[in-house]
């Protein structure tokens, strides 16, 4: 059975991945990590274990992570999530505690305990995994797969033209795990915009259907529902964090993905949180005139989104 850390900053479109793992008969996930992002830490464990809780399996620990980005003052999106990042809709709080550990020694401890077996879901943005990079790059490198939802892919950002949120808030973090040595693959906001990858409302309603954890899974959403309402006109669903989730477990969903080079930039303003993908092909002069560099990562160009809708379902309102 494979092991999965998830590593959150549980708003509502993480709590749909961290259903997925959970619901998932061919994962354990040994740990969730919190970190701040979409909402503050604090805030995120909790929906860590609203999500748990709402999964209707089991409950793995809970290891409260970073406050705050490496080197910059947090960014939050309640204005996407909600106050809470779960779609403001009184959900209970479960009567569950995390750990004593700190999410960077309870990640380097369960790698070094699981050499080459632990991979790593990163939901939110990377600061707990940049802390454990820095701190024990050696046991890092044990780590079998990252899966980081970051970047805007081959596309443009969602906070700025070129900055997708989760490297937009830590830049610096996602700069020290793009470059570090562990495997990894990158899937980008793009591919949440690929024709047929939001779900409609008429999906949305029948999903809401198919079960409590269904349910749940498109109610905490509902403050997201309403922001693409507002930016796009209609009331559709975004799902970033799942689609992420979906490439760790269900490999045949990606139609499409190339090794590229990928550079993030840090220093330079109207850039920052930009992560430069170099996919060799799209070079159309002479190549030996280029400043070459060996891929440093897999990232989604394609994914199969019928698919991909068709396996969450049947996740979802799959039987306890």
């Amino acid at each position: 059975m494979r092991k999965i850390i998830i590593d959150t900053d549980t708003g509502s479109d993480d709590a749909v991945a961290i259903l997925m793992a959970l619901r998932d008969p061919s994962v354990q996930v040994l740990a969730v990590t919190t970190v701040c992002g979409n909402v503050e830490m604090e805030q995120a464990t909790v929906n860590a274990f609203r999500s748990i809780a709402a999964a209707r399996t089991y409950v793995p620990p809970v290891y409260k992570g970073a406050y705050r980005p490496l080197m910059r003052d947090a960014v939050t999106a309640e204005n996407v999530h909600g106050k809470d990042g779960m779609g403001d809709i009184g959900l209970p709080v479960p009567d569950m505690r995390p750990e004593n550990e700190h999410a960077v020694s309870a990640i380097l401890r369960l790698v070094k305990e699981n050499p080459g077996e632990i991979e790593i879901v990163a939901l939110g943005p990377v600061t707990n995994l940049a802390l454990a990079i820095m701190m024990d790059p050696d046991t890092m490198k044990l780590t079998k797969h990252i899966y980081s939802m970051g970047s805007g892919g081959y596309g443009m950002g969602n906070v700025t033209s070129v900055a997708e949120f989760n490297v937009f808030v830590d830049a610096e973090a996602y700069k020290i795990m793009v470059e570090s040595a562990v495997p990894k693959t990158l899937v980008g906001i793009d591919i949440c915009w690929l024709p047929g990858a939001f779900f409609e409302e008429d999906e949305i309603e029948e999903i809401r259907r198919e079960g409590p954890v269904s349910r749940f899974a498109m109610d905490c959403n509902e403050t997201l529902i309403q922001y693409c309402l507002k930016t796009r006109g209609k009331r559709k669903l975004d799902l970033p964090d799942p689609y992420t989730m979906g490439v760790a477990l269900w490999p045949e969903i990606v139609s499409e993905a190339h090794d590229c080079y990928c550079y993030v930039c840090t220093d330079h303003t109207p850039a920052y949180g930009q992560v430069i993908i170099d996919y060799r092909k799209f070079h159309a002069v002479d190549e030996s005139r280029l400043e070459t560099h060996a891929p440093n990562a897999n990232v989604i160009k394609l994914v199969d989104t019928g698919l991909f809708k068709k396996r969450l379902r049947e996740t979802l309102r799959m039987e306890e």
